[in-house]
């Protein structure tokens, strides 16, 4: 019997951990991790890494001859750097006797169910021929307004997309602490239940090095959980992190959030959709209650919907809010924007959002 207590992991390591203080690739850490993974591997435990650390790489080795603006240095960077990063990884893995494949990824690739089951399909073709998929987004052609937030919205994608048993965020602390994590008399908060706020104790700043931060952190892991994926936030600086937070027998100084109820895949899709939806309704107070009621399954029906804003066809995403604005969640709509506004208000209609379609944010 195993003595870890998932079977497939998804890791996610940050610029801070691969990188030195003076912002240059830390090659020991990276070898470290590798081992770890490569040790997990040869136990059955089937792992995807989410890495940063290509921009720091390229950062490291040229100087641009002309000034650009932020999108450029990330594309010149990223396109020097990853190749660097990832030749690192491949070299490392072989040493343990395994292969790593690249995997880039935009914002984009998840808008459509086909390109998201196609990103799916690659990396279930990896694992299954033992090939460590290390995946991380394309800065050479992300723009801006296309970006993801950063790796840490990233991982949650990934996890969600792979059904990963767990989620593993590496951060330079031990997790989320229940004070500032520079005061002796703060301590690190071991356990989170689902649902449960903690939003009070979470620090604004960003990463030296990446473009999160710990409520970049929090705001991923507290919807993975969600979605029934249980997730943990710990130093990537502390030796054997990995292989010692799977082991059922040790107790790690780290942040667990605890799983919630399993979700199906398509809302594991929609949980991460809302940057994609084509509209919005809006519904009154009884369908709100409804569909938030965690005692009753609903559906969307028209007579609880008394508005809607956008275009969009039949099998669009489309965003839900109540009549004060607040996003609700997202679903996949059955009527096209001209039919709905023909059928709002009105009962014994089909539903506008069925339940098996709906996301609702927790």
């Amino acid at each position: 019997m195993s003595k870890y207590l998932y079977k497939r992991i998804a890791v996610k390591v940050g610029s801070n951990v691969l990188s030195t203080k003076e912002g240059y690739l830390d090659l020991t850490r990276i070898q470290s991790l590798v081992n770890q993974i490569s040790n997990l591997k040869k136990d059955g435990i089937e792992v995807v890494l989410i890495s940063s650390g290509a921009v720091a790489s390229g950062r490291n080795v040229i100087i641009p001859t002309t000034k650009l603006d932020i999108v450029d240095q990330r594309q010149l960077y990223s396109a020097v750097g990853q190749t660097i990063l990832i030749n690192h990884y491949l070299n490392f893995f072989k040493d343990n006797g395994l292969l790593c494949g690249q995997v880039l990824t935009t914002k984009e690739d998840f808008s459509s169910r086909k390109q998201y089951l196609n990103q799916r399909n690659c990396i279930e073709i990896m694992l299954s021929n033992n090939v460590v998929p290390i995946i991380n987004e394309n800065d050479t052609t992300s723009l801006s307004e296309l970006m993801f937030t950063d790796n840490d919205e990233l991982s949650g994608l990934i996890a969600s997309m792979i059904d990963a048993d767990t989620l593993i965020i590496l951060s330079n602390i031990d997790g989320i602490y229940n004070g500032n994590p520079d005061n002796p008399e703060s301590k690190v908060i071991k356990e989170i239940a689902p649902n449960n706020n903690i939003s009070k104790y979470i620090q604004s700043s960003k990463s030296r090095l990446g473009r999160g931060g710990m409520n970049s952190k929090y705001k991923t892991a507290k919807k993975v959980a969600n979605e029934g994926i249980t997730v943990y936030i710990a130093n990537g600086s502390r030796e054997h992190i990995l292989t010692d937070i799977l082991d059922k027998d040790r107790d790690v100084i780290c942040t667990k959030f605890i799983s919630g109820k399993k979700t199906s895949a398509i809302k594991k899709w929609m949980a991460h959709t809302e940057d994609f939806s084509k509209g919005k309704i809006y519904v009154n107070e009884n369908c709100e209650k409804a569909i938030t009621s965690s005692e009753n399954i609903s559906s969307i029906l028209p007579i609880g919907v008394i508005k809607s804003e956008g275009r969009f066809l039949k099998g669009d995403v489309i965003s839900i809010v109540n009549q004060e604005g607040v996003l609700l969640g997202v679903g996949k709509v059955q009527y096209d924007n001209i039919t709905l506004k023909t059928l709002m208000g009105h009962k014994g209609k089909r539903a506008i959002i069925h339940y098996d379609y709906l996301y609702i944010n927790k």
